[in-house]
C-alpha cells in the first residue's frame, strides 16, 4: 500500500492518520502553508510551521486547534516519522516530509526556487517519492529575479509623479514580497521616505509579518488617509478584487499594474485591464520544477495542479522518472 494515498477529503497517509491540506474537515490536517487553496476551515486539530500560526489564526479562526512545529523538527504519528521543510512560497511555507521504514515520501505543496526576503528559502528534501505542485509547468515560465522585478516596480512607480500607482497582487505573500524587494532597494540607495499605501486587506497581513521580524518599507493602510487625499505620485498596492470595483473610485486615473507569473502570457495584461504587468511569482517556474524533481533523487514523481501532464511526460521522456500527474482539488495561483 503507497504510504499516502488520495482519498475523498485529499491526500492521506494511513499509517500516520493525517491527511496533508486536506479539502474538507478532518480530525488531523497538516498543512503546508495558509492559502485558502491549502489550508481550509473546520478539522479538529492542526500542525503546520509555528512561524505561519499568525496568518492561519487569522484566516481560520484564533480558536482553532493548532500545533506549532519549527522547520525540520521531527513528529511521530503512528508509524510514521514527520517533518516540515522550507518551500520559499510565502511565509511559514513547508514541504512535508513522511518517512516509515526505509520509505521517505515529501509533498511539497506550493514552492519557488527564486530569493524572496519575507520567506525563508527552498530546500532539497531527498526522497523516493516527490509530489511536486506543476502551476506553471510550461517552458514558457522563466522567471527574472525578485530583485529585478522589485527594480522595474519602483521604475514604474517614479515614472509619473502626478498619478496614483496601483499595483494589484495577491494579499498574502505577493504584497509582501512586493514590500520587502523595496526594503532591499531603500537599503542599497536612498528613495526617500515616502510610505507605501496598501488596502486594508494587505494592511492586516502586513502587521503579521512585522511581529515574526520580516522587514518591508512603511506602509499605511488607505483607509487611514483622509478622504481629500488624492495620493498623487503615492504607491498603492492592493488585491485583485479591488480592481473596478468601488474602492477603486478614490483614486483619480491611476496608472493600474498586476503582479504575476500569468503576466509572462502575451495578451495576459490587456485581458485583465492593465496597463503594465510584472511578472512575479511565488511559484516556482518551468526550470525550478524541472530541477527540483531532479535534486530531490525521487523515482517516482507525481504532478499536481497546474500543467501536471505536461510536466510528468517531460520527466518522463527526457529524464526517464516515473512521473504522473495527480488529480487534487489545489488551485494553483489564484485571488487568494
Amino acid at each position: 500500500m503507497a504510504l499516502i494515498t488520495v482519498q475523498s477529503h485529499g491526500l492521506y497517509c494511513a499509517k500516520g492518520d493525517f491527511f496533508i491540506d486536506p479539502w474538507r474537515p478532518v480530525d488531523r490536517a497538516l498543512i503546508t502553508h495558509a492559502h485558502a487553496d491549502h489550508a481550509r476551515s473546520g478539522s479538529q486539530q492542526y500542525v503546520a510551521t509555528a512561524v505561519s500560526e499568525g496568518i492561519l489564526r487569522k484566516r481560520l479562526g484564533d480558536r482553532i486547534s493548532l500545533q506549532g512545529v519549527t522547520y525540520g523538527e521531527k513528529l511521530k504519528f503512528g508509524e510514521v516519522w514527520v517533518s516540515f521543510h522550507p518551500a520559499g512560497h510565502v511565509l511559514g511555507s513547508a514541504q512535508i516530509r513522511v518517512e516509515s521504514n526505509d520509505e521517505v515520501w515529501v509533498v511539497s505543496g506550493d514552492y519557488k526556487r527564486g530569493t524572496d526576503p519575507t520567506c525563508a528559502p527552498f530546500e532539497v528534501v531527498p526522497c523516493d517519492v516527490f509530489i511536486t505542485e506543476a502551476t506553471f509547468g510550461l517552458p514558457i515560465y522563466r522567471w527574472q529575479t525578485g530583485a529585478e522585478i522589485g527594480q522595474q516596480i519602483y521604475d514604474w512607480w517614479q515614472s509619473d509623479g502626478d498619478r496614483p500607482s496601483l499595483l494589484f497582487c495577491y494579499s498574502f505573500g505577493k504584497a509582501q514580497r512586493v514590500l520587502g524587494e523595496l526594503q532591499k532597494l531603500s537599503e542599497l540607495r536612498q528613495f526617500g521616505d515616502r510610505p507605501v499605501y496598501v488596502h486594508g486587506a494587505i494592511h492586516a497581513l502586513n502587521e503579521i509579518y512585522r511581529q515574526v521580524g520580516v522587514e518591508m518599507v512603511p506602509t499605511i493602510s488607505t483607509s487611514e488617509m483622509p478622504r481629500t487625499y488624492k495620493f498623487q505620485g503615492d504607491l498603492v498596492l492592493a488585491p485583485p478584487s479591488g480592481h473596478r470595483s468601488s474602492w477603486m473610485k478614490r483614486f483619480a486615473h491611476p496608472q493600474t499594474a498586476f503582479a504575476s507569473g500569468w503576466m509572462a502570457v502575451r495578451g495576459a495584461r490587456r485581458r485583465r485591464g492593465y496597463e503594465r504587468g510584472f511578472v512575479l511569482s511565488d511559484h516556482a517556474d518551468w526550470l525550478g520544477l524541472v530541477n527540483t524533481a531532479l535534486q530531490t533523487g525521487a523515482k517516482t514523481i507525481y504532478a499536481t495542479h497546474g500543467q501536471s501532464e505536461v510536466l510528468s511526460r517531460y520527466l518522463q521522456e527526457t529524464h526517464q522518472l516515473n512521473a504522473l500527474p495527480l488529480e487534487t482539488l489545489f488551485e494553483g495561483e489564484a485571488d487568494i
